[in-house]
């Protein structure tokens, strides 16, 4: 049955296109200060996850995931989990090894298809809760995706998801922010990413090289030397091939909320699947025409943010 809706979003008049709206979000929005705790857990290949709670002795919990170069203190992970702490529900956002304020151990850090992270992070978490909630931020969003589709062993206790902002075909997304229009974001992306390798080379000089590492120009071209090869896969092209979410979305069994922004500049065609939303049972899919790339800010500064008014809908609802 058709489950894609119509969802209208009204931005800023000042924020009048899907650059603005990405942009202004990210440089100018202010951390809210929360009660978190922090918590080190060690993965089974001896690396470790830093995880960010709140409690508030809830049996319900919602797990919510970053984006690509995020971590788990970034203004837009700070308002969802305010958004949630405030309603009552426990919140744990966790940060994606080497996104943390250390290192992470091992040779391989994080991509969009490492679910058996995220895995480990809800095993380690799900103790004492009745009903769990997962959310995904852009890249954290497709990790929640592949997460729910894949044919794996899941806790029954997993309830309900919310993504915002996910590039469902990487490889064409990946081209996209590539483009000319977009090099103030692919820029930065790739500056941190290669400050990383730097890092990890320091670690790892027998299996990470630095040799040529100035000469990526691309997200693209940093996938395919380092993110593919490091994690398993044979490329950029096989990487992006095997882990994007747009790919897993039949499996999925709970219902799902995908919110991407038509004037998202991050994400391709691709990334709105409207014919495929039609048949699937379980996923939502709503697209409203603007606002960009994890943005949808609300016209007055003090007042929540579309996309965390709308994930607390979701998933509050009795539907």
């Amino acid at each position: 049955m058709p489950i894609v809706r119509n969802i209208t979003y009204s931005n800023p008049p000042l924020l009048f296109n899907g650059h603005l709206q990405t942009i202004i979000p990210a440089l100018f929005r202010k951390n809210i200060p929360l009660p978190f705790f922090k918590e080190r857990i060690v993965t089974e290949d001896d690396d470790f996850i830093d995880l960010d709670w709140i409690r508030n002795h809830n049996r319900k919990l919602v797990i919510i995931s970053h984006g690509l170069e995020g971590n788990s203190r970034r203004p837009y992970m700070l308002g969802m989990a305010n958004a949630f702490c405030h309603k009552g529900y426990d919140v744990l956002c966790w940060n994606f090894r080497g996104c943390s304020d250390d290192i992470n151990k091992q040779s391989i850090f994080y991509n969009s298809g490492a679910t058996y992270d995220l895995d480990t992070v809800i095993k380690h978490a799900a103790e004492g809760y009745e009903e769990i909630f997962l959310i995904g931020f852009s890249l954290g969003g497709n990790l929640t995706l592949k997460y729910l589709g894949e044919r794996r062993e899941r806790d029954l206790r997993i309830k309900k998801a919310v993504t915002i902002s996910v590039p469902l075909h990487l490889e064409s997304s990946c081209e996209k922010i590539s483009n000319r229009e977009n090099t103030i974001y692919s820029r930065r992306f790739l500056k941190s990413l290669k400050t990383k390798i730097v890092k990890k080379a320091v670690l790892y000089p027998d299996i990470i090289q630095v040799k040529g590492l100035r000469n990526l120009k691309s997200l693209m071209d940093f996938d395919n030397i380092y993110t593919g090869p490091l994690h398993g896969y044979k490329d950029a092209h096989d990487y992006y091939d095997q882990c994007s979410s747009l790919y897993y979305l039949e499996g999925i069994k709970i219902p799902t909320l995908i919110i991407n922004a038509q004037n998202d500049p991050f994400l391709s065609s691709k990334c709105f699947p409207i014919d495929l939303g039609k048949k699937l049972e379980n996923v939502f899919m709503e697209f409203p025409k603007t606002g960009g790339h994890v943005g949808f800010s609300p016209h007055r500064p003090k007042q929540k943010y579309w996309s965390e008014k709308r994930a607390f809908e979701f998933i509050s609802s009795d539907k």
